[in-house]
């Protein structure tokens, strides 16, 4: 496929996943940044104090979910360096599919930063998705590597493991060895399945 082939087909994902985030059924926390600011090549922008409450709430929503789904993976949060939460990715695409959401990391409690996350993959692939995903950072080396690149790309560097339902079931502090643990959960929509290697993590300026 030639690279103005696969230029377009990018495109015309954006352009459906744009049409998504404005649908009153999407939260807004997951609408990508302005065209003005990836063509500028400024770092994305939180936009204002009401975006902040509106993620706060979708992430505290999540992540009370994760804890009634999931309490193995509530458990391990507890245990976590810090946790990275996504809670409204969406995802969109015909010939290329689109992901991308707005998060917070949370330390000891704290909101000590905000992330955008963002995948592209080819393929057909119609349809389109709402989901959230958690990443849990065990270790400090971890969790500095997430601070210090300015784009953090799972599958690259720490070991990032993907839990699935059943792993999930079996994973406790006892058994949790790796850096980072990810699952995605709240899955809604049409589109089969959802991989987080090779999404890319970047830092939201305030």
């Amino acid at each position: 496929m030639s690279s103005n082939v696969l230029a377009l087909t990018a495109i015309s994902a954006l352009t459906i996943l744009a049409a998504c985030t404005t649908d009153g059924s999407m939260s807004n926390s997951a609408a990508p940044p302005s065209t003005a600011a990836q063509s500028s090549g400024a770092a994305p922008q939180m936009q204002g104090t009401s975006a902040k409450h509106v993620l706060e709430a979708d992430s505290q929503a999540a992540m009370a979910s994760l804890a009634s789904t999931h309490p193995q993976m509530a458990d391990l949060a507890h245990k976590a360096k810090a946790i990275l939460i996504f809670p409204n990715v969406v995802r969109a695409g015909f010939l290329a599919g689109v992901s991308h959401g707005s998060g917070e990391l949370i330390e000891s409690g704290n909101v000590t930063g905000y992330y955008a996350t963002t995948s592209v993959s080819y393929g057909f692939q119609a349809g389109a998705q709402q989901y959230a995903y958690v990443m849990l950072f065990m270790t400090d080396a971890a969790l500095n590597s997430l601070k210090t690149s300015s784009d953090f790309e799972i599958g690259v560097g720490p070991t990032v493991v993907v839990v699935d339902e059943g792993t999930a079931k079996n994973l406790n502090t006892e058994t949790a060895r790796s850096d980072v643990y990810a699952l995605i959960f709240n899955q809604q929509g049409l589109m089969a399945g959802s991989a987080l290697r090779g999404t890319e993590i970047s830092r939201i300026g305030t």
